[in-house]
C-alpha cells in the first residue's frame, strides 16, 4: 500500500514543551514502596532509594514527575512525611485503602528527583484540607527561612528551598469516589483562592486546576467551563486525565482511540477559548495532560480485590503487564501529544514504576523495562523542539470510535540540526510503501531504529526483554524524499540531519 506525506520547514505547530514528556508516580500500592524505595535491596543507595530502578528513570529523560498523587492526595497530610522517620505516623491511606507508613514524604521524593535531574510537580490537598495547608506546604517547600514552616524545613537538614514551580490544585475534584469531590462552582472558588494565596509566596509559579476525571464524566465538558469561569486569570493549565483500553479485543478499534483523544483535547480547547473570552482576558490557559496510560488488563480484577482487602502495607495493585499492542498505542498517543503541543505543554505518564507502569521491579529481586517504556523513551529523548505540521495522503479506515483513521500515524519535530520523525504503520497485514516529501530541508539520514516484528499480545518480564528498538533498514533519503517500506503494526524513529 503506498502512502505519501510531507512537510515544509515553515509550517510549525508550536515549540514543544520538554513537559510533554513528564511523569506521575502517586503512594499507591508498590510504586513508592518496592518501586523507588526498598531499603535492604541488593540495589539500595544510602538513602534506600534502588539504583537499578534509577538508572531505568534516568535514560527516560524525564523533565518533571507529579507527586504524590492522585487520588491519594485528597486525604493525605504532608506534614506526617517530614521529621525523623521514627517518630513519624503510620496512617490509614482511604483512596486504596491500603497503609501508609510515611517513610517516603516530600524531602527523600525531593533527593530522588534531584538525583536524576527531574523538576518535581507537587499537588496539595483540596480535598480533606484547603487554603491553609496549601499555603503552609508551600512555605515549607519553598520559602528561604525566617519562618515557622521554612525553618522546621532547615531543622530536617534542607537549608535550601526547594523553589518548586508546578502545583496542582487538587486531584479529580469532581470524581465521586474523591474524598471531598466538590461541584464545579465550588471547587473553581476554592481553586482560586488556593492560587492566590501560593502566588502571594511564590509568584512565578504555575497553577494546574483540575478539569474532568476523564471525557466520560456526565458532567463533562461543562465542568471545565465552571471551573475556568471562576478562577481563569489565577492558573496557568487545566488537568485532563484518560486511561484507555482493549477489552474488546479490536486493535483499529483501540489505536483510534488516539483520535478520539484529540477530539477530547480540541474540546476543552474551545473551552478555554470561550472563557478567555468571555472574561476578556489577557493571560492563556494550557492543557496539563496528567494522567494518561494504557488500564484494562487487571482493573476489574484489582477493582474487586482492593475494595476487599484488610489494609495492607504497598500492596500489589494495578501492576499491569504490557503488550507490544500497548506500546504501538503508547506511541501513537505521544504522536498525539506532539501534533496538540499548542495547547497540551504538560503531559504525565501514569504511573511510572510497578502501578499501570513502564518499569517494573520485583520486591528483592529485578527490575526490567516494559514494552510502553521504550516508546516513551524515544519520543522524550529525540521529540523535543518545534513540532511540524505533516500532511498525510494514504489509505484510512473506520471504527467504532473514530472515522478515517491513517494507517500511517506519522510526525515530526525539528530541534538541534535535525528533523525526528515518528512513524507508526497500523495497519494489520500491509506494508505500507512511504514516501515522505521534504520541502525547506537539504537531509541525510541519522538513524533509523524500529520497534516491530513481535505477536500483539508478546511482553517483556525480569528475565527477557524482547520487545525493544533494533536498526531499521529500508529507509532511504532520495531526491529531497523519505522513502522506504514500513512493515505492519510498526513503531518506526527516523531521524535526518538537516
Amino acid at each position: 500500500m503506498k502512502v505519501k506525506a510531507a512537510i515544509h520547514r515553515d509550517f510549525e505547530i508550536s515549540k514543544i514543551d520538554d513537559r510533554l514528556y513528564a511523569a506521575f508516580i502517586e503512594h499507591m500500592g508498590r510504586a513508592i514502596y518496592s518501586g523507588i524505595y526498598e531499603p535492604g535491596h541488593p540495589q539500595a543507595d544510602g538513602n534506600g532509594f534502588r539504583r537499578d530502578v534509577a538508572a531505568m528513570v534516568r535514560d527516560l529523560n524525564i523533565p518533571a514527575i507529579r507527586y504524590p498523587g492522585g487520588n491519594f492526595v485528597s486525604a493525605y497530610r504532608w506534614e506526617d512525611g517530614i521529621g525523623p522517620k521514627e517518630d513519624r505516623p503510620v496512617r490509614l491511606d482511604l483512596a486504596w485503602r491500603s497503609r501508609e507508613t510515611n517513610q517516603v514524604g516530600i524531602n527523600e521524593f525531593a533527593i530522588w528527583a534531584n538525583e536524576l535531574g527531574i523538576d518535581m510537580m507537587l499537588a496539595v490537598n483540596l480535598g480533606s484540607r484547603g487554603i491553609e495547608e496549601a499555603r503552609n506546604f508551600m512555605e515549607y517547600v519553598n520559602h528561604p527561612g525566617g519562618t515557622y514552616w521554612s525553618d522546621l524545613r532547615r531543622s530536617h537538614g534542607v537549608e535550601k528551598p526547594y523553589g518548586v514551580k508546578m502545583w496542582c490544585l487538587g486531584n479529580e475534584m469532581d470524581g465521586p469516589w474523591q474524598i471531598g469531590a466538590k461541584p464545579a462552582r465550588e471547587y473553581g472558588r476554592l481553586a482560586d483562592e488556593t492560587a492566590k494565596a501560593l502566588r502571594a509566596l511564590t509568584p512565578d509559579a504555575e497553577m494546574i486546576v483540575c478539569g474532568s476525571s476523564n471525557d466520560e464524566m456526565p458532567t463533562y465538558p461543562e465542568w471545565e467551563r465552571v471551573v475556568l469561569e471562576e478562577c481563569y486569570e489565577h492558573v496557568d493549565h487545566i488537568s485532563l486525565h484518560k486511561y484507555f483500553g482493549n477489552s474488546s479485543r479490536d486493535t483499529l478499534n483501540f489505536f483510534g482511540k488516539i483520535e478520539e483523544t484529540g477530539r477530547y483535547i480540541n474540546t476543552i480547547g474551545g473551552v478555554i477559548d470561550f472563557v478567555k473570552s468571555k472574561k476578556r482576558a489577557k493571560n492563556d490557559v494550557h492543557i496539563c495532560f496528567d494522567e494518561w496510560n494504557v488500564w484494562y488488563h487487571r482493573r476489574e480484577e484489582d477493582g474487586r480485590r482492593w475494595r476487599t482487602w484488610d489494609w495492607p502495607e504497598a500492596p500489589d495493585l494495578l501492576e499491569e503487564t504490557y503488550t507490544f499492542e500497548d506500546a504501538l498505542f503508547v506511541g501513537g498517543l505521544l504522536n498525539e501529544f506532539i501534533r496538540r503541543s499548542d495547547r497540551v505543554k504538560i503531559a504525565c505518564i501514569a504511573q511510572l514504576v510497578n502501578v499501570i507502569a513502564p518499569i517494573r521491579a520485583d520486591k528483592n529481586g529485578k527490575a526490567w523495562r516494559q514494552s510502553i517504556y521504550w516508546p516513551y523513551q524515544m519520543a522524550s529523548v529525540y521529540g523535543r523542539g518545534t513540532a511540524l505540521r505533516v500532511a498525510v495522503d494514504g489509505p484510512k479506515y473506520d471504527c467504532a470510535v473514530a472515522s478515517d483513521v491513517d494507517y500511517l500515524d506519522i510526525t515530526a519535530v525539528q530541534g538541534a540540526g535535525c528533523v525526528t520523525i515518528f512513524a507508526i504503520n497500523r495497519h494489520l497485514r500491509e506494508t505500507l510503501d512511504l514516501r515522505l516529501s521534504l520541502t525547506g530541508f537539504k537531509a541525510t539520514l541519522d538513524f533509523h531504529k524500529m520497534i516491530g516484528g513481535h505477536d500483539l499480545m508478546a511482553t517483556n518480564g525480569p528475565d527477557a526483554e524482547p520487545i525493544a528498538p533494533v536498526d531499521g533498514t529500508g529507509i532511504g533519503v532520495e531526491d529531497g524524499n523519505v522513502v522506504g517500506a514500513l512493515p505492519p503494526l510498526s513503531y518506526h524513529v527516523i531521524r535526518l540531519k538537516v
